[in-house]
């Protein structure tokens, strides 16, 4: 009978040490928050009415370059060279951007790579 009590006695303890521990358990509160996956239709531009403007007083050098991307972009950059500086462009109107390339030599140009994209 004693050796009962003895078992009893422990059990009691670890239970009572448990539930204190639990008791001083921090807890964490977690607002409603939302997930989700969605898909959309990524298209690309069409790129027409490409304008080059030579230095007026250096025509080996390229001042700006512009072109009309026939669709509402809010971010557009340009490359003129492979592997060469990206030139930020600025709306100019409607749907037509300009970059501004001041001091790029014209005999360099090997492409025009035009990334845009409407956020």
């Amino acid at each position: 009978m004693f050796k009962n009590f003895k078992v009893l006695f422990v059990l009691f303890v670890i239970v009572a040490i448990s539930a204190a521990a639990y008791a001083f358990a921090a807890s964490n509160t977690v607002p409603a928050t939302k997930a989700g996956d969605g898909s959309g239709v990524v298209s690309g531009y069409t790129v027409t009415g490409v304008v080059y403007t030579l230095n007026g007083t250096d025509p080996s050098t390229l001042d700006s370059v512009s072109f009309d991307l026939g669709a509402a972009a809010t971010q557009v950059q340009a490359q003129l060279v492979a592997s060469g500086s990206w030139y930020t462009c600025t709306l100019d109107t409607g749907t037509v951007w300009e970059c501004d390339t001041t001091g790029l030599t014209v005999s360099t140009i090997d492409q025009l790579r035009v990334v845009a994209a409407s956020n």
